[in-house]
């Protein structure tokens, strides 16, 4: 992990929304547990996927991930694991070297994304995104 979850102490205030994970460009990005793509597509020059998760409430839990160049779109029905795209090459636009933000929402609250991995998964270094484990 580049950089970690920094929630912002106000709505709009300073903060990390998500957390960063390093990878090259031209790197697979995947579903971190199934859902459908509502989102696929560029915001502020950057290739941005989001995918509302399958059975997690109402609202939905929505995963977002950027720079990712899509090899699906919106609308498409993914399962854990899947291919989503691959890492871009950008200039790097936050971190000292090229990573992914991985967010992770609900409506339009932030919340940490690294609250859907499992707890033995936590902790360990050096960390990658991973599909969940009995996510579908």
């Amino acid at each position: 992990m580049v950089r970690g979850w920094e929630p912002p102490a106000t709505e709009y205030g300073a903060g990390h929304r998500g957390v960063d994970l390093a990878a090259p460009p031209g790197s697979t990005v995947r579903a971190v547990a199934p859902g459908r793509v509502s989102f696929a597509g560029r915001v502020a020059g950057r290739g941005v996927i989001s995918v509302e998760l399958s059975r997690t409430g109402d609202p939905p839990l929505r995963t977002t991930y950027e720079p990712v160049r899509a090899t699906v779109r919106k609308g498409t029905e993914v399962t854990t694991g899947e291919p989503l795209g691959t890492v871009e090459p950008t200039a790097r636009f936050h971190c000292p070297t090229a990573c992914v933000h991985w967010g992770l929402l609900r409506e339009d609250t932030y919340l940490n994304p690294l609250a859907l991995l499992p707890p033995w998964l936590l902790g360990r270094a050096p960390s990658r995104l991973l599909p969940m484990t009995g996510a579908d």
